[in-house]
């Protein structure tokens, strides 16, 4: 063979091997410009624990979910709440009533043979008459109606505070599920680097296999874990959702990455009494006992009579001096059993609202410290896991990656250490939350906001009137 035809045939072995590695680099041109292999027509991408869709995207109008403008929202469009303001107005309405006087009667009578008779003149009666109570039982009925609203007033200012502490407590657990998912993503990526280390140290000889097995063991853990995460997200938004009026799936804005530490009163003697001035519900069975009382009231007024006094015109007097006349009507309450069973009956109903108002009054002292004890616990607790527990296994984790970098302690410390940073960060979130749920129970046992507003009135104890 020529020299010639021996450089031909070198050259040509030299671009038959060049050209599968060109075309492998025209290939890859657009990765390098920024294209995703996602976006190349006919590509495939594995499913990874990253890609893992989380069921809340961001609202246009809203970037952050906020607690307050979220509680406005609650109460705004809440049916219950809304039937019950229908009930307060509707018994707003009785007090014009119960204090009116009843209608006026107008009677008419006639002699149908005397008008067409020439012997008499014709005959008719006509009568009109007004019926006046007894001293005191009008203004007896209208405080009766006026606690009875009052009453109606509270109630719903009561399920108010309910409905504010249900709806804290969804958005709290939904903090605490976005912040888990968080958490836990960022624990995949340690894990995943972590994973890499046990592996390159498994390829020079270094440790044996199972380090590599137990790092794909945490990160499968770490998936699993994931799941349950992102159902209870879904849980949380379907709950909130559930509040607004929406559909189970509507998308909500994310909620806050960190959470305020509200600030309260030591003394739990002075929330008790803030509780006792504050509480609706204790309002609520306040004018109860009222009502109670007006009703005792009206009850004794029974042993009085009512007048009826009417005017007439009866032409069926021929003499004229007799047909003007005037009169009054009384009734005689003469049934004494009747009457003194309905008073007994309205006094033992005022001792009854006076013994659950006493009642409620300890059980909202019990609660108060209650709530206040829990919400005292959880602050120390969340305050220990910050400065002790979390500072203490990050450290651990640092120094057990060290030992492991330089082969003096086994990827199991490792993986052991990192996972119980792992739990310390989730129980910090879960203290967060945990915090201020109580926090918000707290709230809604005192009776409205802790650290705002002039105290109230002292609500008289009942029987004071």
């Amino acid at each position: 063979m020529s020299l010639f035809r021996t450089a031909q045939l070198f050259a040509f072995l030299i671009l038959a091997f060049a050209w599968p590695s060109q075309m492998a680099t025209n290939a890859a041109e657009p990765l390098r410009a920024g294209t995703s292999a996602s976006t190349s027509p006919g590509a495939i991408s594995q499913p990874r624990f990253e890609d893992t869709p989380v069921p809340v995207v961001s609202s246009p109008i809203q970037e952050e979910l906020s607690l307050p403008k979220l509680l406005d929202e609650v109460r705004a469009r809440n049916p219950s709440l809304q039937a019950m303001a229908a009930a307060w107005q509707s018994a707003a309405q009785r007090y014009p009533q119960a204090i009116s006087l009843e209608d006026p009667m107008f009677m008419a009578m006639a002699a149908p043979a005397s008008f067409d008779s020439d012997l008499v003149n014709p005959g008719y009666t006509l009568q009109g008459s007004q019926k006046f109570p007894w001293f005191g039982k009008r203004a007896a009925r209208g405080r009766q109606a006026q606690a009875e609203s009052q009453a109606a007033y509270h109630d719903l200012e009561d399920s108010k505070n309910r409905l504010d502490e249900i709806t804290s407590t969804a958005f709290y657990q939904y903090y605490l599920a976005r912040r888990s998912l968080d958490l836990n993503r960022n624990n995949l990526e340690v894990i995943l680097q972590f994973q890499k280390t046990a592996q390159s140290k498994y390829e020079g000889n270094l440790v044996t296999q199972q380090d590599v097995l137990q790092a794909e063991l945490e990160a499968a853990d770490l998936e699993r874990r994931n799941l349950e995460l992102v159902r209870m997200d879904r849980v949380s938004i379907a709950r909130i959702n559930m509040l607004l009026g929406n559909e189970p799936s509507c998308p909500l804005a994310p909620p806050p990455t960190e959470l305020s530490l509200p600030s309260i009163p030591l003394d739990v003697c002075l929330l008790q009494q803030l509780a006792i001035r504050r509480r609706p519900d204790l309002a609520a069975l306040r004018s109860r006992v009222q009502a109670a009382e007006a009703a005792e009231t009206l009850a004794g007024k029974s042993y009085y009579p009512d007048t009826e006094v009417f005017g007439r015109y009866d032409a069926m007097w021929q003499e004229n001096p007799l047909k003007p006349a005037v009169g009054v009507n009384l009734n005689v309450p003469i049934y004494r059993g009747r009457l003194d069973a309905a008073v007994m009956e309205s006094r033992f109903t005022v001792n009854q609202r006076r013994a659950e108002y006493e009642q409620l009054v300890l059980d909202i002292q019990y609660e108060v410290t209650s709530e206040f004890e829990q919400v005292d616990e959880s602050r120390k607790v969340l305050k220990l896991y910050s400065e002790r527990l979390l500072p203490a296994a990050t450290q651990n984790v640092a120094a057990a990656r060290s030992n492991y970098d330089v082969n003096k302690s086994s990827f199991l410390d490792l993986a052991t250490a990192e996972r119980r940073l792992i739990e310390i960060r989730e129980k910090r979130e879960e203290a967060a939350a945990m915090y201020h749920s109580r926090f918000a129970e707290l709230v809604r046992a005192v009776g409205g906001a802790i650290d705002g507003g002039p105290d109230e009135e002292e609500m008289p104890p009942p029987g004071s009137r």
